[in-house]
């Protein structure tokens, strides 16, 4: 009887342990869900690409980054690049080194930065607008050093790739290609009385002589005449904008580099003479442009980046890669010019701008 008890306590005393056990491996199983579903949650798609193990590169890296010219679209490419690089495993002060050297837009200048790059024999040359392109180009064509370039608007035009769009050599990158139909329907849209568009142009720049000509091939299509003004350095622009401006409703900018970076100047001349100068990217509305339909450069600077993530890999060569472009464009708006010139924006365009400033930038 005695045996029986203790047999019956023991049988007893074991199912409650294998009770309990069970109970904690069912609760560590839901608090290992738990945690599991909390860290999809929490993570993000750029998390996952940092901590990505196939992102870890072994090596280091040497890149001369030439930029043709100090201005905020450009700067915001360059930033853009450098995120894009660290997303795939390049990252700036660990495996990575960067030499950037800006041209100031002096032709003599980034030809001279292309030269030194080469003779430096880096990694990979990484130029940012059409002038900068072309010349590490021209300068690194016979050498085994790869060129990413970046707002480089037409690079068929600037002969950095086939008609095709193949790349012409070791050579490729990203096209910020105005959106040129979508500048002329938002000018119209917002000036419905307007006859005639101005835009002042560095002749020697091959990305706003490729554009202009877009320019006059669509500007009847929205009942504007195109009135053009051409210069050759920045000193030509006080005496070309106060002639333009005398010619015209409003003021069109290209993504021209000598032209941009004396935005301030033209600025202050188009509202002395109460006209409008529409931007080409958010960095001139910003600083003072009405509006801009215009491409994002911090996205085209990171696809740039994983370009040339590619190619420092080893997965792709130069030549593999054809340029690619951004088809989507966003409105900016600057509401406190359109205050001072006394111009209504459309409800609907401010309904529908990505950013719109409240201050302008030349007048702070």
């Amino acid at each position: 009887m005695r045996t029986t008890m203790k047999q019956t306590v023991g049988s007893t005393r074991t199912r409650r342990i294998i009770g309990v056990v069970l109970s904690i491996l069912m609760l560590v199983s839901l608090f290992g869900l738990a945690a599991c579903s909390n860290d999809t949650k929490n993570s993000s798609p750029q998390a996952d690409k940092m901590s990505d193990p196939g992102e870890i590169v072994e090596g280091e890296f040497t890149i001369g980054i030439s930029q043709f010219a100090q201005h905020g679209s450009l700067d915001n490419c360059r930033e853009g690049f450098l995120i894009g690089l660290a997303e795939r495993g390049f990252v700036e002060g660990e495996n990575l080194t960067i030499d950037y050297q800006n041209a100031g837009a002096e032709m003599a200048v980034a030809s001279q930065i292309a030269e030194n790059f080469v003779g430096k024999d880096y990694d990979m040359i990484m130029a940012v607008a059409t002038p900068a392109a072309m010349h590490a180009y021209n300068a690194a064509m016979d050498k085994n050093i790869p060129v990413i370039y970046s707002a480089v608007s037409d690079p068929i035009a600037a002969e950095l790739a086939k008609p095709n769009g193949e790349s012409a050599g070791n050579i490729t990158g990203t096209s910020d290609a105005l959106p040129v139909e979508a500048q002329l329907k938002m000018i119209r849209e917002i000036m419905p009385a307007a006859k005639t568009i101005g835009i002042l142009y560095t002749t020697s720049e091959a990305n706003s002589e490729a554009t202009v000509k877009i320019y006059k091939e669509l500007a009847p299509k929205y009942g504007f005449k195109l009135v053009t003004s051409g210069i050759a350095t920045s000193a030509d622009i006080p005496l070309a904008t106060d002639n333009i401006l005398t010619k015209v409703d409003c003021l069109s900018n290209l993504t021209d580099n000598t032209v941009v970076e004396s935005l301030p100047t033209i600025l202050d001349k188009a509202f002395a003479a109460n006209i409008p100068i529409f931007g080409s990217e958010v960095e001139q509305v910003s600083l003072g442009c009405l509006a801009s339909e215009g491409v994002d450069y911090i996205t085209l600077g990171k696809k740039t980046g994983y370009m040339a993530a590619q190619v420092l890999r080893g997965e792709k060569t130069a030549n593999e890669l054809n340029f690619e472009t951004i088809s989507e464009s966003f409105l900016y708006i600057n509401s406190a010019t359109a205050e001072k010139l006394g111009i209504e924006i459309p409800q609907s365009m401010s309904d529908r701008a990505l950013e719109n400033f409240s201050e302008i930038g030349v007048l702070k």
